[in-house]
Formats: structure tokens, C-alpha cells, sequence
């Protein structure tokens, strides 16, 4: 196997950003210049098997031919009107994605948190106008070890303090319950108040997070006993991730409003929307809500292909069956050193059982010197979520990876 050296070139590129960029993120040392399938290469030329999928963003695998193809098209015609003006796109792409999911209205945005801010604001407005909330006072129900990004709003909702501490005050009029907890849930719908329950279907940054069966479904006939919105965050377990078409898909529950971003473009520009009926979404009037992006024409030319691309080469019937096999492969290396093996379809991750707090690092560390790259997260997980056209082959070929980069923890 090819072992890694950081060449000058690699270095050079490390160094740029570290002088030049905020130190918002803290990476993998390497270097990518090149993607396709499951596949990214680095600007040596060496192979990477992708276990992050840009998380769940390149669901369709990198630089789709179709969806690039889409890309180049529109972008030779028209990229950006901003909302001031019609453009041809936005009609056929809101008639689109509301048919494919079954809602009668799509407010577009571009990015997932924004989405998440959107989806808010039409629970509060619904919650005023509908359901009779005096001004001001509408609360919205988080579930602990939520993650919907790094606004204020999102941070505001969040029980991780490294992404809140330090940036108070903080937003009001949001609760949290504990996930999988549909009795507490229950308990905190006591309060007329509530407006609506913002919840992942699994919880992704939180290190894939499984509730019990049944849980999904019992939380939509809370809120439908109480006349609490649900709104489900499906930006990364949405769009056939989990080996259905939406996560909530596997309880055969509808949420109130449904969010969509990632993989809602294959990884190709940012892209997100929120999908309700007309009770929730006419409630936002003009000037009330927007975005200068939003509903671009090269946005919707590439997300109607993109949802294309899943239905057509069946992605989310792969998930599922090339999940199970992963989960039973990975299951059968018996390593003392994997604690937990979970996951739904192509959304899993292991739990790293080791006496050193940085084991899960070092361990993607070697993962990237032999060819796979998937990042830790909070601390002793690490996802793997390939992209969703992987095949056997390919798992069987990551597992061996897993298999003896596991070796640095002995």
C-alpha cells in the first residue's frame, strides 16, 4: 500500500490557508484536487476512497456526469435573475420538487442552516396566525445533541458548547427535551405555546444517533394531538442516504415541514429548501423572507437533476443494501478496539473504544495513509457514509482499510 508523505506542493497549499484562513475548521492534512464517483485524488495523485461525502452532500458521487453536464448547460445561459424578476427555472423546479415529495409549496434557499432559519420563521408566523399564540411568545422544541449548524440561531439551539460558548446572548424562545424521549416531548407540548418540534430523523454530527422504532412516529401524533408543527431536518439524512428517498420514509411519516439541503445539488453549489402546505408557507408574505440566490436558475436546473440522478439509478435501494453489508462487515472484524457499529443505509458510523481520548483521530489518520478518508466526530466516532452508487466490491475493498489500519491502536 502507498504510504503518504506531504510533498511541498501539499505543504505550500497547508500553509496558504493556515495564514490566510480563519481556523474554523481543523482538517486531515490533505490536499484534494480532483473527484469522481467515490473516488477524490490529492494533487500528488494518489487514490481516496471517500467516506464523508462532503457530509452527505455528494450523495450522487463526485462531479456527476449528468448533473455537470446540467451545470455547464444553464450556466452558458443564465446563472442568477435574484427574485426581483421571473426566470423560466423556478416555476418548473417548484412544480418539481413539490410533486416528488407531495407538499403544495417550496420556499428556496441555499444553504442547510438557512433552511433551518426558514423553517423556523414559517413555525412562528404559522403558530401566530393559525393557531393563536399571542405575539412574541412562540417557543420551538430542539432535541439534545441537535445540530443544524452555526448561526445564531442554530447555535442558540445547540447543547454542544463548542459551538456556543463564547457567543451569547443567545436566541430566545427555543427548549430542548432529550432525543428519543417522546414522554418528556409530550411534557414540554403541555405549554400552549409551543409552535413546533424540530427534529433529525437520525442525528448526524451528534455521531449517527438512532432512535428506537416507533419513535418518529409517535412524535407525529404528538404534535398532531397537540397542534405542534413537526419539522423535520433531513439535510443530511434526506435524499436517499438512510435507503429511503427521506429518513422519515422508514416510519411512513409526513413532517409539517420538511428540510432539504446537501445533497439537494450532488455536491455542486449550495442548495437548499424547504418544502409545507399552503396553511404554513402562505403565511410568509412578500418582502417577509428571502434570499439573493435563492431560486436561482443554475440552482434548480441542477437540483431537478440531481433528485433525477437518485430516483434513476436508484440510489436509495442501493443504500440500504450496501449499508447492511457494511454494518455485518464491519461487525465481523470483532476488533477490540470498535465499541458500537450503527447506521441506517449509507449513514454510519463506529464508535472507537481505546484508552487514548485521540484514538478516533489516529485512526483516520491512518485510514488516509491507506486510501480512505473519513473524519471523527465529537470525539470517538467516525462516520463512514460513502457515496450512494458504492458497490460491494468497493466495501469489501474500505473494509480491509478499516480492517488493518486498525493496527495503530494496538
Amino acid at each position: 500500500m502507498q504510504t503518504h508523505t506531504q510533498s511541498a506542493r501539499s505543504a505550500a497549499y497547508l500553509q496558504l490557508e493556515e495564514q490566510y484562513g480563519a481556523h474554523n475548521y481543523h482538517p486531515l492534512p490533505v490536499v484534494l484536487e480532483k473527484g469522481s464517483g467515490i473516488y477524490l485524488w490529492d494533487v500528488e495523485g494518489k487514490r481516496y476512497m471517500d467516506f464523508l461525502s462532503g457530509y452527505s452532500a455528494v450523495n450522487q458521487g463526485h462531479c456527476h456526469p449528468a448533473i455537470i453536464a446540467t451545470l455547464i448547460e444553464q450556466a452558458q445561459k443564465l446563472t442568477l435573475t435574484s427574485r426581483a424578476f421571473h426566470n423560466n427555472l423556478l416555476g418548473e423546479y417548484a412544480a418539481y420538487i413539490t410533486r416528488y415529495f407531495g407538499y403544495d409549496k417550496v420556499l428556496p434557499m441555499n444553504t442547510g442552516v438557512e433552511g433551518g432559519e426558514t423553517a423556523i420563521k414559517l413555525a412562528r408566523r404559522w403558530a401566530y396566525t393559525r393557531k393563536g399564540v399571542p405575539e412574541n411568545k412562540a417557543k420551538i422544541v430542539f432535541a439534545n445533541g441537535n445540530f443544524w449548524g452555526r448561526t445564531l440561531a442554530a447555535i442558540s439551539a445547540s447543547t454542544d458548547p463548542s459551538s456556543y460558548k463564547g457567543f451569547g446572548p443567545y436566541m430566545p424562545g427555543f427548549e430542548l427535551v432529550p432525543y428519543n424521549d417522546t414522554q418528556a416531548l409530550e411534557k414540554a407540548f403541555q405549554d400552549k405555546h409551543v409552535a413546533a418540534f424540530m427534529v433529525e430523523p437520525i442525528q448526524g454530527e451528534a455521531g449517527v444517533v438512532i432512535p428506537d422504532e416507533g419513535y418518529l412516529s409517535k412524535v407525529r401524533a404528538l404534535c398532531t394531538e397537540y397542534q405542534v408543527l413537526l419539522i423535520a431536518d433531513e439535510i443530511q439524512t434526506g435524499l436517499a442516504r438512510t435507503g429511503k428517498m427521506l429518513a422519515c420514509d422508514h416510519e411512513n411519516v409526513r413532517p409539517d415541514i420538511l428540510i432539504l439541503g446537501k445533497a439537494l445539488s450532488g455536491g455542486v453549489l449550495p442548495v437548499s429548501a424547504v418544502l409545507a402546505d399552503d396553511e404554513i408557507m402562505l403565511g410568509i408574505q412578500p418582502g417577509e423572507h428571502g434570499s439573493t440566490y435563492g431560486g436561482n436558475p443554475l440552482a434548480c436546473a441542477v437540483a431537478m437533476k440531481a433528485l433525477a440522478v437518485l430516483k434513476e439509478e436508484k440510489m436509495a435501494e442501493n443504500a440500504e443494501a450496501m449499508g447492511k453489508v457494511l454494518r455485518d462487515a464491519l461487525a465481523g472484524l470483532n476488533s477490540p478496539f470498535i465499541h458500537t457499529v450503527r447506521g441506517k443505509g449509507l449513514l454510519n458510523a463506529i464508535v472507537i473504544q481505546h484508552h487514548n481520548p485521540e484514538a478516533a483521530w489516529d485512526l483516520c489518520m491512518e485510514l488516509m495513509q491507506h486510501g480512505l478518508l473519513a473524519k471523527p466526530t465529537h470525539g470517538d466516532k467516525i462516520r463512514l457514509a460513502p457515496p450512494l452508487l458504492i458497490n460491494q466490491t468497493q466495501i469489501t475493498e474500505a473494509v480491509a482499510i478499516i480492517q488493518q489500519s486498525l493496527n495503530v491502536l494496538a
